[in-house]
């Protein structure tokens, strides 16, 4: 690896240290090892399936205790509508009308998703809008059903058009009511004054492209008073860009350092990792983390909300136990057996944290030690919702390189694809994570935590990508809620379907959870 004073001009620029660079270049040329699966986090193993009772009281002791706390809502948001349009731009570059009919096409290429988009067409939240501006370019709909077809989908996405895959996600037209069309932006403040508020305050904070920071802020200016009037509650709203000093350096196939025309790095975003950085900045007692597109209309947002309250009181349960026996560990010189057999029940029953075997043997001293580095740690209660197909990680055993066995959120991507054993215990995945995740970042004395601390820096991701027709090794950091989290004390809980309502093609806006009655 040839590094000129060029290139560190670059990475002091960036905010990116010479040691990171060469972190990030050796993980490229050597790997990055594939996670060791050792189980399915099921019932009674690894995963608490509550009953109404069970639930009940804990929505309660939020309840109870929250006026109390600090409360923010986070919000991973800097995605672009692009994907949700793939199937709709590839229609646009491959359909030739010359060639036959819409239907014929869909048939031919099958295209389900394109027959769904267009019999669902007049329930979508932008058929209005759409509507709108091709009268005013076309004039009335003529009798010609596939070019008819064709300029509504050109509206949609041709630059001189509505331009929605250019649009950000959160600000993209999601639900129609009666008198508005409502964003997912928006559709988060709603739900918000639920669960994430205090007194009448709500703390949200997301995490979005810079160059959209102007659009959030618009239509914040245009909905707040509205919303505010509707819940009876203010909005502190609070954004942040995901930094340069997280982009990471690309090697082409012989291991070389990617570079431009001019012989300069060519950096990339380092993944949705990268915004534990933007997490680590934020303090509060609850932090509540969902992303930008997992939202419903109206109907369904106290169901959402009463599951959230219970995440939370959860984490509170385990919060207070936590703190209490740190407290017992560092302030008494020794544990009477009862007080030392409590800390270790707590740890191995509620916290799901596997002793080591051979645990018993160790001095009472380093013991001690042991027990207050396991409970000094960030918690994190996260909801996971019945598998049903959906790509993305879920909840399982995983073991270190030094034997130790915990639960982990885990990728596909992160499974060896060639092991017959891991794949086996993939496919006995009982459960989804829908990024739905309640996190304490505060320690027994109401100190924030670095989280910095907590990243398993040998868990982030190599992906196969192109740069001018030549393919090119990316890296992204570990995901926030996979190796961002890894050390982190983790506690799943079962949640039901109607809090996964995510919006990854324009199809799901068709679903019931997405459509106002």
């Amino acid at each position: 690896m040839n590094i000129t004073e060029r290139d560190i001009a670059q990475l002091t620029t960036r905010g990116i240290a010479l040691e990171e660079l060469e972190r990030q270049y050796e993980s490229l040329v050597q790997g990055i090892s594939y996670v060791d699966l050792r189980g399915v986090a099921t019932n009674d193993d690894g995963l608490l399936v509550l009953n109404n009772q069970e639930q009940y009281e804990l929505v309660n002791l939020f309840e109870s205790k929250k006026s109390k706390l600090e409360l923010l809502k986070f919000t991973p948001a800097s995605g672009a509508a692009t994907r949700m349009f793939k199937f709709l731009f590839e229609f646009l570059e491959d359909y030739n009308p010359t060639r036959g009919s819409i239907n014929a096409y869909i048939n031919k290429n099958n295209v389900p998703e394109l027959r769904l988009f267009f019999v669902g067409l007049d329930s979508f939240p932008f058929f209005k809008e759409v509507r709108s501006q091709l009268k005013m370019k076309y004039g009335e709909e003529g009798a010609d059903v596939n070019e008819n077809r064709l300029r509504f989908v050109k509206m949609m996405l041709d630059q001189d058009g509505l331009n929605y895959g250019k649009k950000p996600k959160g600000l993209f037209p999601f639900h129609a009511y009666k008198k508005h069309i409502a964003s997912a932006f928006e559709e988060h403040l709603f739900e918000s004054a639920l669960y994430a508020s205090n007194n009448h305050v709500a703390n949200l904070h997301f995490t979005i492209s810079e160059g959209h920071l102007s659009n959030f802020k618009e239509r914040l200016n245009k909905r707040k008073e509205y919303i505010t009037q509707k819940t009876n509650v203010k909005f502190n709203i609070s954004y942040s860009f995901q930094s340069s000093s997280t982009d990471t350096i690309a090697l082409t196939q012989d291991n070389k350092l990617l570079r431009d025309k001019n012989g300069d790095l060519i950096f990339r975003p380092g993944g949705h990792g990268a915004l534990i950085n933007n997490l680590n900045k934020q303090d509060a007692d609850i932090i509540f983390i969902k992303n930008i597109d997992n939202v419903v209309v109206f109907q369904f947002k106290e169901q959402v909300a009463y599951y959230k309250k219970m995440l939370a009181g959860k984490l509170i349960t385990l919060q207070e136990k936590t703190f209490a026996y740190l407290k017992l560990l560092l302030g008494k010189a020794d544990l009477v057996e009862n007080e030392y057999r409590d800390i270790v029940n707590f740890i191995s029953n509620d916290l799901f944290i596997k002793l080591p075997k051979d645990f018993e043997r160790y001095e009472t001293n380093y013991k001690k030690e042991y027990l207050i580095k396991l409970l000094d740690r960030p918690i994190r209660v996260c909801g996971m919702v019945e598998n049903e197909g959906e790509p993305g990680g879920g909840p399982f055993w995983v073991r270190d390189e030094q034997g130790r066995e915990s639960l982990q959120i885990v990728e596909g991507v992160q499974i060896n694809p060639h092991s017959k054993t891991q794949q086996g215990i993939l496919q006995k995945a009982t459960h989804f994570n829908p990024v739905d995740i309640v996190c304490g970042i505060r320690n027994y004395k109401g100190e924030k935590y670095d989280l910095h601390r907590f990243v398993d820096q040998k868990a982030g991701f190599i992906t196969s990508k192109s740069y001018q027709g030549q393919k090119i090794k990316a890296l992204e950091h570990p995901g926030l809620w996979n190796g961002g989290m890894a050390y982190w004390n983790t506690v799943f809980v079962e949640v039901p379907l109607v809090t996964f309502n995510p919006v990854k093609t324009v199809n799901d806006l068709l679903k019931p959870a997405h459509q106002v009655k």
